[in-house]
């Protein structure tokens, strides 16, 4: 857009340093206390690792999603073109707070959730990948991720949606989640209705639920061989979604 000054300037042309364009496009980041890291049992007695994803594990994991695209069936083909878009945003620095959980076992990259804070209230989910099957993997990260937000981060409202039909029966249907009035409230997830958790409601039923569906519990007091084993990120042989 152009118009005439209404009044005379000393520059006709400004000049702006991209450095100085980055902090309006980025936007100041929140002070998130950071995932501290835990290990769980699964079913076949192995530990999962479950740290923050390393921001140069990005394109390693981006490869791995773009196989997830190829796949129709249960919208994986959606979910993965969505998660990539999510994964790319955090390594471009183009998505609002976001937390990225990634769970290992001996290295391999087992299971993925990650969120985004809208303000240290609200908590969105994102998404939620099991790549390991058979381990309730899917379920464990799940649960990961809303501890993280509810217990570490103090967060009141818990908000999600589900593009699968096995995604709303297990988490919408299963959490017996309440929604907000649809369309005054949507889901930045292609404008679809907002699940929501409360932390009240977390800690009455959703908690002990989302638990007993895991079948062990987080462990806080990782071992350095743990630690160590799981420092270096590889991905499975194959996409068994």
């Amino acid at each position: 857009m152009r118009l005439e000054t209404p009044c005379e300037v000393t520059h006709n042309q400004l000049t702006f340093d991209v450095e100085e364009i980055e902090p309006i496009l980025q936007g100041p980041a929140m002070d998130i206390k950071p995932w501290p890291g835990a290990t769980i049992q699964l079913k076949d007695g192995r530990t999962m690792y479950i740290r923050e994803a390393k921001m140069e594990e990005a394109p390693l994991m981006m490869e791995y999603v773009m196989k997830v695209m190829q796949t129709t069936h249960d919208f994986y083909d959606i979910v993965g073109a969505r998660v990539y878009a999510e994964i790319l945003g955090w390594y471009r620095k183009r998505l609002k707070d976001p937390y990225t959980l990634v769970g290992l076992v001996d290295g391999e990259w087992a299971g993925f959730a990650n969120g985004r804070l809208m303000n240290k209230d609200i908590n969105i989910s994102l998404h939620t990948m099991a790549l390991m099957r058979g381990a309730r993997v899917g379920a464990i990260m799940y649960y990961a991720k809303a501890f993280y937000g509810f217990e570490l981060l103090g967060n009141t409202e818990w908000w999600a949606t589900y593009e699968s039909y096995n995604g709303w029966m297990r988490w919408g249907v299963g959490m017996a989640q309440p929604s907000y009035p649809w369309p005054e409230y949507q889901h930045e997830l292609g404008g679809a209705r907002v699940y929501y958790v409360t932390k009240a409601y977390w800690d009455a039923r959703v908690k002990e639920y989302v638990r007993q569906m895991v079948g062990a519990d987080l462990v806080f007091d990782v071992p350095d061989e743990i630690i160590k084993a799981n420092e270096t990120m590889h991905l499975p042989d194959d996409v068994t979604v």
